[in-house]
């Protein structure tokens, strides 16, 4: 079918998302978008629509890490593309495929005051790879195709494509708006503006024109033999190797399996990070899960793929200078950031790790399987002191949070997705819970934004048929607890778990030893279990231990009916996590 043929702007703009396998879009409706809505829907797309803008760029930040290709979100202009700004943000942090399409006033009537008419593009830009604006309907589907590609190339990232009103709904009805009462401006000032406006509208819907089929993006694919036959033979001469993954090396999530397969012929100890949580299963005997400044400090060569040297490894101090260090990452700029190591490899780490596992020598090094043992003993050495940290203290009421996690792990799924929204209690979490396997964790990444939770459960749940656990903390829940009502809606059976001490914990605890002061901390042990049954879905109380076992076997039941549910479980006083402070 011809573009011309098509009816609105609306319909153009979801028959390219269509074409490009786009199969959701995630969304808050608005006067400015609604075209692009009816237009997906009978484009045979589905349309989720949410509780609030920052969930539908947070959903399609999910979707596009879980399915490795553009998510994307559509929101109306002003306060709509606004309040997509923190999400947008995490995307780019996170390197997320994201194309977010905001609409916008009418391009006669912008910049003159108006209804939520601002420059968009200037607040979009900083946190963007892209911002692409349409002023003509033959444009759209030209733009919509080079706004998928941009986000999905290396390096993966948001993109903002701004639609006005008068480019998405039908052209019969936009003349009619444009040029009602034109037979009475018989002026001369008013023939000159309707002169204009017809002229503006000739271009506004002028004809489409042939042109170049849309590109693809794709990651590298050839990785060079130089640096290939180095890493190699670095990794043959050590003794006490490391291998650091960062989210980089799942940006084909298609590739995980032949990843986990490559890094067991490797045999090198490896840390998981990120979206890389998960690739190597439970528990695989090659990953290890604590003490990693210590071994990154006794290390005689790391190899850091797809990963930052940020905060989270001291901006690179963490690897002594006697260490080898190799990195392998998209961005040309980490590979000079902060700390250098002795072999930069701009390429995609997962193709990287693969080659290498093609070409390096099999047995280990003198020393490297001792290695292996120590770090493993550590492991569990750590491990049961994580199960001794779960035992009750006194006669305090409340469940234990590593107890809590030790319950879900008992009876999760092993393909069940975890989605982590919030701070001393998802880290918790994340020294307890083991995903089944790769892209079955999910949290904001390095931005460590609070609020992804309702989101990123929506996006999991629409996208797989395998639970669905949102662990939030009780701080982190209000950003987004909204989007329950979405899950009812939609028939999202997700279990969400609040972990409930009435506290922002992970700031308070710095916060009162530094400075000696709870104020801003304090929350209240809230009923969000009630909270859930007003959106809709069902709320479970838990207060203690014994009543722990029962109330996750009855959230199970009910999320399999589709119905989302909410624990809401009070925890005691905990000193598992100490100084949590970060800069």
């Amino acid at each position: 079918m011809p573009e011309s043929a098509v009816s609105d702007g609306g319909a153009l703009l979801a028959r390219a998302l269509a074409a490009h396998g786009v199969r959701t879009l995630f969304t808050l409706c608005g006067g400015h978008t609604a075209p692009v809505l009816i237009g997906a829907r009978r484009a045979g797309l589905r349309v989720i629509d949410v509780r609030h803008e920052a969930s539908a760029v947070f959903a399609a930040d999910a979707l596009a890490r879980l399915e490795g290709t553009p998510g994307v979100a559509v929101v109306t202009a002003g306060p709509g593309v606004t309040n997509t700004v923190t999400a947008v943000k995490n995307a780019q942090q996170a390197q997320s495929p994201v194309v977010v399409i905001g609409g916008a006033a009418p391009t006669v009537l912008q910049g003159r005051g108006a209804l939520q008419d601002i420059d968009q593009r200037a607040l979009m830009a900083p946190h963007v790879k892209a911002v692409l604006r349409v002023t003509r309907r033959r444009d759209l589907v030209r733009l919509t195709d080079e706004a998928l590609r941009r986000a999905a190339e290396p390096m993966a990232g948001p993109v903002f494509l701004e639609c006005p009103l008068d480019v998405l709904y039908p052209e019969a009805l936009v003349r009619e708006w444009y040029l009602k009462g034109a037979e009475k401006r018989t002026s001369l000032r008013g023939r000159v503006e309707t002169m204009w406006l017809r002229r503006h509208l000739a271009r506004l819907f002028a004809p489409e024109s042939s042109g170049a089929p849309p590109r693809r993006a794709g990651l590298p694919e050839v990785v060079a033999n130089g640096p290939l036959a180095r890493a190699a033979g670095l990794l043959a001469a050590a003794e006490r190797p490391l291998l650091l993954l960062g989210s980089q090396v799942l940006q084909r999530p298609a590739q995980a399996v032949e990843l986990a397969s490559a890094l067991g012929s490797l045999g090198v100890p490896v840390y998981l990070s990120g979206l890389a949580r998960g690739l190597l299963g439970a528990d695989h005997p090659l990953q290890v899960r604590h003490g990693r400044r210590r071994a990154l400090g006794e290390a005689d060569l790391v190899l850091l793929a797809g990963s930052p040297t940020d905060f989270r490894l001291d901006y690179g101090r963490v690897i002594p200078r006697r260490c080898a260090l190799v990195k392998v990452n998209l961005d040309r700029g980490e590979l000079r950031r902060n700390r250098r190591g002795i072999l930069g490899v701009h390429a995609d780490p997962a193709r990287f790790l693969i080659a290498l596992a093609e070409r390096a020598p099999r047995a280990p090094a003198a020393g490297a399987a001792g290695w292996l043992s120590a770090l493993r003993e550590r492991d569990a050495e750590r491990d049961e002191q994580i199960v001794a940290s779960g035992e009750p203290e006194g006669d305090e009421t409340g469940v234990h949070p590593v107890r809590l996690f030790q319950a879900i792990g008992e009876v999760m799924d092993e393909d069940a997705t975890l989605i982590g929204d919030g701070g001393d209690f998802v880290a918790t979490a994340a020294y307890v819970l083991r995903p089944g396997g790769p892209l079955r964790w999910l949290d904001p990444g390095v931005f460590g934004t609070l609020g992804i939770g309702g989101g990123f459960a929506v996006a999991a749940a629409a996208a797989r048929g395998s639970q669905v656990w949102l662990l939030w903390g009780d701080g982190s829940c209000g950003f987004s607890i909204a989007e329950l009502d979405t899950m009812a809606r939609h028939g999202l059976g997700v279990i969400a778990v609040v972990g409930n001490d009435a506290s922002w914990a992970q700031i308070a605890r710095d916060q009162v030893r530094l400075l000696g002061d709870d104020v801003g901390t304090v929350l209240a042990p809230t009923a969000y279990e009630r909270v859930a049954e007003g959106f809709g879905g069902r709320g479970i109380a838990v207060r203690g231990p014994d009543e722990l076992p029962k109330a996750l076997e009855q959230a199970i039941e009910i999320a399999a009916s589709g119905v989302p549910v909410l624990l809401n479980v009070l925890l005691c006083a905990s000193r598992f996590r100490e100084g949590s402070l970060s800069m």
